[in-house]
């Protein structure tokens, strides 16, 4: 207990001692710390956003026109069983018309003429998020051609590999992002505490020769590092926040998709404890070449 109380009044006093280093360091944190908050926030709505996209996906089943009301049920109740549809919904050739109509309300006599429904029945498929890729979509329109009743089968090839692509993108994105932030965040604060060691390195000779353990001498390091990654998260989670109300309130004025943006808490929570884990790590990384 004695030991802690001492590591802990060494490191707060060398910290006040050299605060504008250490509050130079905290800020460098803070800003490394801030832009992988941002690219978090970007990176977990783009995700959001993503997640949506297949649950809009749809493959439409044109039917033959010669099929029956019977084997229609029949195929709707196949279709239902697949295990990558989520969804079905059928619309009837006088329905897809009535659709066409309205849609071309503006140019209406380009139907004009028509002396007979020149469309076919269809099923709308909605998939399960797992299968809107472009592969397993390929291989789900080649297995329903197959299906008896089937005409043909339409969907969007790009939007499947679009889906599949923004996903693989962004997942990869994270995790460059923030290997690139925590070496960053570690070369700061182990730099920050080679400082203090050589400045301190006279100090650190005579407590030697008074019998000082290694854990002793490198404990208050430890927790110098500690405060300054935890107050450079501080730093990082105000400013993330100020980031987040900023694109929410003043630039949505410019690009209103920016108001369905969420701010994930956990984020705000995570980069204090985060800044002091890192902060720990990084002086570990120094003193641990301290030869005692």
């Amino acid at each position: 207990m004695e030991h802690l109380s001492y590591s802990t009044r060494t490191a707060f006093h060398s910290l006040m001692k050299e605060k504008w280093i250490n509050l130079l360091s905290s800020l460098t944190v803070a800003a490394s710390l801030l832009v992988s908050a941002m690219a978090i926030i970007t990176i977990f709505n783009l995700e959001n956003f993503t997640r949506t996209l297949p649950e809009r996906f749809t493959m439409v089943v044109y039917l033959q026109d010669s099929v029956s009301p019977e084997d229609t049920q029949k195929l709707i109740g196949q279709l239902k069983n697949k295990d990558y549809v989520s969804g079905t919904k059928y619309i009837s050739r006088d329905q897809a018309l009535n659709e066409m109509k309205r849609t071309l309300k503006d140019v209406s006599n380009v139907l004009e003429g028509l002396d007979e429904n020149p469309l076919s029945s269809s099923i709308e498929l909605k998939l399960k998020k797992e299968s809107v890729t472009a592969p397993a979509v390929k291989k789900i329109s080649e297995e329903l051609k197959k299906m008896p009743s089937v005409g043909d089968v339409y969907y969007e090839a790009k939007i499947a590999e679009t889906v599949y692509l923004l996903k693989t993108s962004i997942e990869n994105m994270s995790i460059i992002i923030l290997c690139i932030i925590s070496f960053v965040v570690l070369f700061v604060i182990s730099s920050t505490v080679k400082i203090l060691l050589y400045r301190r390195k006279t100090e650190i000779e005579i407590i030697k020769l008074l019998g000082a353990t290694g854990g002793f001498i490198r404990a208050p390091f430890l927790i110098e590092g500690g405060v300054i990654g935890f107050f450079g998260g501080i730093f990082a989670s105000i400013g993330a926040t100020v980031f987040y109300y900023s694109l929410t309130t003043s630039f949505s004025a410019f690009m209103p998709i920016l108001k369905t943006m969420v701010l994930p808490v956990e984020i705000v929570v995570l980069l204090p404890i985060a800044g002091l884990v890192m902060g720990v790590i990084g002086s570990l990384i120094s003193v641990g070449r301290l030869r005692l």
